[in-house]
């Protein structure tokens, strides 16, 4: 199954194409190719559409008598999709386009008529010139107006797109400088909100009354210190049993008796200590 694709084939070492005979074919044959409907149509035997780009199997042949320039043209043969009868279309190598022969009739499309017109009237004025050069020379003037109007318009336009910008960028730099003037303003109120903040801590820690402020609906802030006598005593602070425990007085539980002589170090060591004499 894995060389059944293969394009290779075996050529003996005697062959001469010479000596096979030439295959006979009619003058004009068709071909079967598979292509797309170049344009949308209508069947002219049941009434079918048949849209742009739809797929057949179509036969083709070269149109004898026929040709543009040396280009050959080519004729086409479809069936419609619903009722099987036979259309045929062929190229069109002036328009560079294709066009409808029989069987079918191609759909209105208005901007081939559009392009249709303009080119009878392109071809009319070119034959007017031709005949009448006075008529050549008005046209020729038209034209001329025609440009400078448009040349006068685009300068007014660039010209309004400049002063525009223009105006863009000095409305961007004064909302910049208000940006930054309310920037500063903000930042002149947070310093001064600090400042006030420290006065009124730095009054605070030192102690120091603090000045009667002008305006009356600020609050006054007071200091009062407790006379000496009215402060209570450390003992009635201390709870008996831990007094009676840093006087002495009260028996020390898991306590162990230590040496003279014996200490202890940061580190929880025993140094002993040797009593010297002179």
């Amino acid at each position: 199954m894995s060389e059944r694709k293969v394009l290779n084939k075996y050529i003996p070492p005697d062959f001469d194409p010479s000596l096979i005979p030439r295959r006979k074919q009619p003058k004009n044959a068709q071909q079967v190719v598979r292509l797309m409907a170049p344009f949308s149509m209508r069947c002219n035997t049941c009434g079918e559409y048949i849209y742009k780009g739809k797929k057949f199997n179509a036969r083709k042949e070269t149109v004898e008598g026929e040709d543009y320039y040396g280009i050959k043209i080519f004729r086409f043969y479809i069936k419609c999709t619903l009722c099987s009868a036979e259309i045929t279309f062929k190229t069109d190598p002036k328009n560079t386009d294709y066009a409808a022969e029989h069987g079918a009739s191609r759909n209105f499309e208005p901007w081939r008529e559009e392009q249709a017109v303009e080119e009878e009237d392109r071809l009319a004025k070119l034959e007017e010139e031709e005949s009448n050069p006075m008529k050549a020379l008005e046209n020729r003037t038209i034209d001329s107006k025609r440009e400078m109007d448009i040349l006068d318009a685009l300068q007014d336009i660039r010209a309004k797109n400049a002063r525009l910008e223009r105006v863009g960028q000095s409305a961007d730099i004064a909302a910049k400088l208000h940006m930054e003037e309310i920037e500063t303003e903000e930042d002149r109120q947070k310093k001064q909100l600090e400042e006030e903040d420290e006065e009124l801590v730095r009054r605070v820690f030192a102690k120091i009354p603090a000045e009667k402020p002008e305006d009356p609906s600020a609050p006054v802030i007071t200091l009062k210190r407790k006379a000496d006598g009215d402060e209570p005593s450390v003992d009635s602070l201390v709870a008996p049993s831990t007094l009676a425990l840093v006087k002495g007085k009260a028996p020390l539980i898991g306590v162990s008796k230590k040496r003279k002589g014996d200490t202890k170090n940061s580190l929880g060591i025993k140094v002993k200590h040797k009593k010297v004499t002179a």
